[in-house]
């Protein structure tokens, strides 16, 4: 049987073939593969978000993580999809970092588990303009986008984001944002429709804004 506890331990030391391999061993187990992203891979890596956040690891070590925590996520993803039975009326979402931020690791992992919910993401990647945001809601027929950003002098352009939609009349997309320097209070200032302080926090809020019925 699958020991998650080495598993976290692996993916906080960034040994990605081991967590990719023990990703492919808890599948061919017959794990579910939710229960393999949380308990294997989202629990490790908040021990490692925990540890840089008070300064115990650094950068380098948080990209290691990342790197295992990717490489098991490339193993999971396609079974998370398959199960979730997202189609062509899946509802779409748009997924950036706004301008100026170049951190994607959480961005990443809400794209993932949004994807898993059923789910179509158009993923804009980092240091995303307001007017790629905007570009992309009328490319793709979104009804919602997430903006994330890691730096307090990044996250000011959220509100920039979001005044160019209510200035663009799509008033109408819901607009959602994340990261460590933002809350729910700084949601309410910009004028945003609601503040994630995790991936599963993220995709229930989702849900939620776009009425997405649980299950």
């Amino acid at each position: 049987m699958i020991d998650y506890a080495l598993m976290n331990q692996l993916l906080f030391e960034g040994k990605h073939e081991p967590v990719r391999q023990m990703t492919e061993q808890a599948l061919a187990e017959g794990l579910v593969p939710m229960e393999i992203l949380e308990n294997g891979l989202i629990r490790g890596m908040r021990v490692v978000g925990e540890d840089f956040r008070h300064n115990r690891i650094f950068v380098p070590e948080v990209l290691l993580a990342a790197r295992a925590m990717k490489a098991g996520m490339a193993v999971l993803k396609p079974h998370l999809v398959d199960k979730a039975g997202g189609g062509s009326d899946a509802k779409v979402i748009v997924l950036g970092t706004v301008k100026g931020d170049l951190h994607d690791i959480g961005k990443n992992l809400v794209g993932m588990m949004a994807e898993g919910a059923g789910f179509t993401v158009v993923d804009l990647g980092t240091d995303t303009s307001a007017e790629r945001f905007i570009e992309a809601v009328k490319t793709h027929g979104a009804e919602l986008i997430g903006m994330s950003a890691l730096l307090t002098t990044t996250m000011i352009y959220m509100r920039t984001v979001v005044q160019a939609f209510k200035a663009a009349d799509l008033g109408q997309v819901k607009i959602c944002i994340g990261g460590a320097p933002v809350s729910t209070e700084y949601a309410k200032e910009i004028g945003a429709d609601g503040y994630a302080a995790d991936a599963a926090t993220a995709v229930e809020l989702f849900k939620t804004l776009l009425g997405v019925k649980a299950g």
